[in-house]
C-alpha cells in the first residue's frame, strides 16, 4: 500500500490518478501518525506545490515534518514531487531563514532568468545505473513548472540533471529515498514509468 502525503497541497488528484492507471494500491495518509513504526504503508509519496515557507508551516503545524524525517532517515520507500524534492533541503532562497526538513544536501536558489517560472516539457538527464530511471531513454522529457531550482551537493545522490538557463539537479536518489522536480505524474507514459520504477525499486 501507498500512503499519499495530503497537506493541503494540489496535484494530489493527478498522483492518485496516476498510480491507479499502474493497479499500485493507494490512499491518502490520514495524518502523520500513520508514518509512525506500525505504519500501514509500504511506500509514502510527498507531492505538493506552492510556497516554500507556506509548505514548511503546513507541515510543522499538522505534525508531518517530524514524521516525515523520520520516515527518510530510516530509508523507507519514499518519492518527492516537486516541492516534495526542494522541502527535503534546509532552506531555499525562495524562503530566507525557514528551515526545510534538511535530509539532503545542497542548495535551492531562484533561476537567474527574466522568464520563471520555467513551464513545460524539458530534457532529462539521468545517472548511469539509476534505478528510478531504469529502461527510461536518456533526454526522455518530463513536465516541469517552478521558479527555484535545487543543486545537490553530493554527486552520487544527483541521479538525473536538467537544463533552463543553467544545469541543475532534477532528481535525487538515495537508497530507497528517490525525489525529483519535475511532475511524472503529469509527463504522460515516461511518468508512469518512473513512478512504476520507483513503485517496483
Amino acid at each position: 500500500m501507498i500512503g499519499v502525503v495530503d497537506y493541503g497541497a494540489g496535484n494530489l488528484g493527478s498522483v492518485m490518478n496516476a498510480l491507479e492507471r499502474l493497479d499500485l494500491p493507494a490512499r491518502f495518509a490520514a495524518g502523520p501518525e500513520e508514518l509512525g513504526a506500525d505504519s500501514p504503508f509500504e511506500r509514502v509519496i510527498f507531492p505538493g506545490d506552492g510556497h516554500f515557507a507556506t509548505a514548511m508551516a503546513k507541515l510543522e503545524e499538522a505534525g508531518w515534518a517530524g514524521a516525515l524525517r523520520d520516515w527518510v532517515r530510516a530509508d523507507r520507500p519514499f518519492l518527492g514531487i516537486c516541492i516534495g524534492l526542494q522541502l527535503l533541503f534546509s532552506s531555499s532562497e525562495e524562503a530566507p531563514g525557514v528551515a526545510g526538513l534538511g535530509l539532503f544536501e545542497g542548495e535551492v536558489k531562484r533561476f537567474p532568468l527574466r522568464k520563471v517560472p520555467q513551464i513545460g516539457w524539458n530534457s532529462t538527464v539521468a545517472r548511469e545505473g539509476s534505478r528510478l530511471f531504469a529502461d527510461i531513454p536518456q533526454g526522455s522529457f518530463f513536465y516541469y513548472i517552478h521558479s527555484y531550482y535545487c543543486q545537490a551537493a553530493v554527486a552520487d545522490e544527483a541521479c538525473a540533471r536538467a537544463e533552463y538557463g543553467l544545469e541543475y539537479t532534477s532528481a535525487v536518489e538515495r537508497g530507497r529515498v528517490c525525489a525529483v522536480q519535475f511532475h511524472p505524474e503529469k509527463s504522460g507514459e515516461t511518468g508512469l514509468a518512473l513512478i512504476n520504477n520507483w513503485a517496483r525499486m
